[in-house]
């Protein structure tokens, strides 16, 4: 077996002691050390039990929503925006909002162009996924998590997030699905437009990762208001147990 050129034995202890990741964030520049580094720690932070004591009143939430290439990440389908904003409590934080592109090397199907708007031009004129995952990842910070039909987003982020940083999502999600199943045990779709209609929430921004955040919001928002009040839940454990049971 040959020896490791004498040029790239930085790059080899850098294998032998920090890794695959590591060693490949030598390799790609500073700035994506810097990005995997924030990634793979914040990572380690999160699942911190205390967070189940925390009253639903002030539990603080980032609700996100993702656009992809397609509904399969284990088979090469990639994401194509990111679009999230937060919640405190009840209140949507409506100034406290992010949104970005990424570059996916998966061509942009035409039905996702016309379902979506975004076209290949954009996507190959966006940001990395490194760079995009990142600022994401920064915006949530140890925040709660919130989707609507989260096993989607979650795949998807999990995909990326290995793909990046060789780590898998810690954060806690809660699924805006599950809360209207256990609400409303007896409808006949949960599909989102269907439940936005239900609440008075006007439909605004479909299929844009960040107009679907928003209306997201307005439904966790509603949901809160009603759990809270009617006292079914009131502390994060309190609703995980009720969602375990639905």
């Amino acid at each position: 077996m040959k020896s490791p050129d004498r040029g790239n034995s930085g790059f080899w202890n850098m294998l032998r002691q920090g890794g695959v990741p590591s060693a490949i964030a030598s390799v790609m520049g500073g700035a994506t050390a810097q990005q995997m580094a924030f990634i793979r720690s914040l990572m380690r932070e999160q699942r911190r039990p205390e967070l189940l004591h925390i009253s639903l009143n002030r539990l603080e939430t980032v609700i996100f929503d993702l656009e992809t290439t397609g509904f399969r990440a284990q088979q090469g389908d990639e994401i194509l925006s990111i679009g999230a904003l937060k919640v405190d409590g009840c209140r949507i934080l409506e100034d406290r909002h992010f949104y970005t592109l990424v570059q996916a090397k998966r061509p942009v199907p035409q039905h996702i162009i016309e379902l979506t708007g975004i076209t290949q031009q954009m996507i190959d004129e966006a940001p990395p996924l490194m760079e995009g995952l990142h600022g994401f990842m920064h915006f949530v910070g140890d925040r709660v998590l919130v989707a609507h039909a989260s096993a989607h987003d979650k795949s998807f982020l999990n995909a990326a997030l290995w793909k990046t940083s060789k780590v898998n999502l810690r954060h806690r999600v809660i699924d805006t699905m599950m809360l209207a199943r256990w609400l409303e045990p007896n409808r006949q779709s949960y599909a989102l437009d269907e439940l936005l209609a239900e609440r008075g929430i006007s439909i605004e921004g479909r299929h844009h990762a960040l107009g679907d955040a928003k209306m997201t919001a307005k439904l966790w928002v509603s949901y809160m208001k009603e759990i809270t009040a009617g006292q079914k839940a009131e502390t994060l454990g309190d609703l995980y147990a009720c969602l375990s049971h639905a």
